[in-house]
């Protein structure tokens, strides 16, 4: 009898012993378990929500103009283009936030400048898309605001020599910019034209018009960057005009402004720009920011020659 409860209470101890082993076990790989949800937060913080969408779709506008020519969105290849460049813009943030607060500092004096030569308000994307508003350069030489080679800059009344390009002065650019623009617009008689003329050329956009017997830049078949050309510069006014709609989101503060400045009338060579700047309160490098058309470190002054150069108050 003595042994038969031993062999009863030992298999009671051997039940418990295994009910208590698969307890845990399921314990341990329950990851639901207050215990193992302490263990996570402690490593990896509390849960997060699971992120939204990366990236959004836009709603393209129905209608579209240039310089009050409408963009003809119904054909296909029209809205596609136009879509390409929208959404390589748009997602190209930290470019487009840079172009927008540079444009603060530049586009109130561009935007009078050619309102004063008759040029259209939509033009001042063209100086956008060419140069992103910095005196870049070209691999062909292209150079500064608006991307004159040499010829071309003389041409329309630039000085182009070692030590003084203009191309780099953005105000004389842009007067410039806006003699061609009217000698293109007398010629082609469409602003579109014009503008799509100002990547390849007058002479180009002309021959392509006549080999294709079709006047309106939607319906010729260009190289592939003048094919885009025109759609970067309908991108970046249509970011520019409704940012918000695009994720940009910036205020009146956060736009660069130009500094304030005073202007020294030069008539006399100057053997030195280092010496003298600091002769005129200033620097070399405030008086190579602020003229960047001064090419050299020094400056020659022909006989009836007078340049004029800007410092910082």
């Amino acid at each position: 009898m003595k042994n038969n409860q031993l062999t009863i209470l030992y298999a009671l101890v051997g039940i418990l012993f295994l009910g208590l082993a698969f307890l845990w076990n399921r314990i341990s790989e329950n990851p639901y378990t207050p215990a193992r949800e302490q263990k996570e937060e402690s490593f990896l913080g509390p849960a997060q929500e699971p992120p939204g969408p990366r990236v959004g779709i836009f709603k393209l506008p129905e209608k579209l103009d240039f310089a009050g020519e409408s963009v003809p969105l119904h054909q296909p290849d029209v809205y596609e283009r136009l879509e390409r460049e929208l959404y390589v813009n748009a997602y190209w943030e930290s470019n487009t936030v840079l172009m927008m607060k540079r444009a603060g500092r530049f586009f109130p004096e561009i935007e009078q400048m050619l309102q004063e030569n008759g040029i259209p308000d939509d033009f001042k994307y063209v100086a956008l898309i060419e140069s992103g508003l910095m005196n870049v350069v070209s691999p062909a030489g292209a150079r500064g605001f608006w991307q004159f080679m040499p010829s071309t800059a003389k041409e329309f009344g630039l000085e182009v020599s070692n030590e003084v390009d203009e191309r780099y002065h953005w105000r004389k650019a842009t007067v410039a910019a806006c003699k061609y623009l009217r000698s293109a617009y007398g010629r082609f008689g469409s602003w579109t034209n014009v503008a799509a003329s100002y990547n390849m050329g007058m002479a180009g956009l002309n021959r392509r018009i006549n080999e294709q017997q079709v006047p309106n830049y939607y319906d010729l078949y260009l190289n592939e960057e003048t094919s885009r050309y025109m759609f970067r510069v309908l991108a970046m006014k249509e970011l520019f005009s409704h940012p918000s709609q695009y994720g940009f989101e910036l205020q009146a503060s956060d736009l660069y402004q130009l500094p304030r400045y005073r202007e020294v009338v030069v008539t006399s060579s100057i053997s030195n720009l280092a010496s003298w700047a600091i002769q005129h309160g200033s620097n070399y490098k405030e008086l190579k920011l602020h003229n960047a058309w001064l090419r050299s470190d020094k400056l020659s002054v022909g006989s009836g020659k007078t340049y004029t150069i800007e410092l910082p108050l």
